[in-house]
């Protein structure tokens, strides 16, 4: 069996090493090796397959969105860099390029 430890978010013992950064497979969780697992404060987010978002992680936008009150639309695929994960009804904060500010619901993403 492997010297890595379990996965800090499922539990999972398929753990392995890429890099610095350990892997998950079963949840797509990433931690560096030696990091604390951190506390979370029971907010489970997941995307639009069901997989877990962290704080921190980029996502994929899976359906073109219109921008309320503009004339704007966030495009199909278009890519969301660090995350910040809130307990709203859109529950994802995100900064998109050309865009700005927005928050978005974890419906319409999937975890890039």
């Amino acid at each position: 069996m492997s010297d890595f430890p379990a996965c800090p978010s499922c539990g999972s013992v398929y753990t392995y090493q890429d890099g610095v950064m350990l892997l998950c497979p079963e949840c797509g969780h990433e931690w560096q090796a030696g990091e604390e697992a951190r506390q979370d404060d029971g907010l489970v987010v997941k995307d639009a397959h069901g997989t877990l978002l962290h704080d921190g992680d980029s996502v994929t936008v899976i359906k073109d969105l219109k921008v309320k009150g503009s004339s704007l639309v966030v495009k199909v695929g278009t890519k969301v860099k660090n995350i910040r994960l809130v307990d709203e009804d859109h529950n994802i904060d995100c900064k998109i390029d050309g865009i700005g500010a927005m928050k978005l619901k974890s419906e319409f993403v999937k975890k890039a």
